[in-house]
């Protein structure tokens, strides 16, 4: 009977023992786990601001280019879309050219 109490109590005491090492491994992985939460939050926020200061730096880039672009048109850019004008479009363009250019007129006055 003695044999039958002894081979209770270590399965009890293994039973209490395999608890407190699965206890132990649990809260390191849980840990472990937070850290890697908590690197994962900073490097999402790093990346956020990198992304943002690059998006700012396409837009800014972008928006000088089409600023060059407007104050670069070429002779040839003009021909070439005059020649596609129908003869109402370019009489329509004469006459928004002389209303700018009374509208220029007063304003020297």
């Amino acid at each position: 009977m003695e044999k039958f109490s002894d081979n209770i109590k270590k399965v009890i005491l293994a039973g209490i023992g395999a608890v407190a090492v699965t206890a132990e491994k649990s809260k390191d992985l849980l840990d472990e786990m937070v850290e890697k939460g908590e690197l994962t939050v900073e490097q999402g926020k790093v990346l956020n601001e990198e992304l943002k200061h690059n998006i700012k730096q396409k837009v800014q880039e972008t928006t000088e280019n089409k600023e060059e672009d407007k104050s670069s048109v070429s002779d040839s850019d003009i021909s070439n879309l005059l020649s596609r004008m129908t003869p109402e479009q370019i009489e329509a363009l004469k006459e928004q050219l002389a209303e700018k250019e009374a509208a220029g007129e007063d304003k020297d006055e």
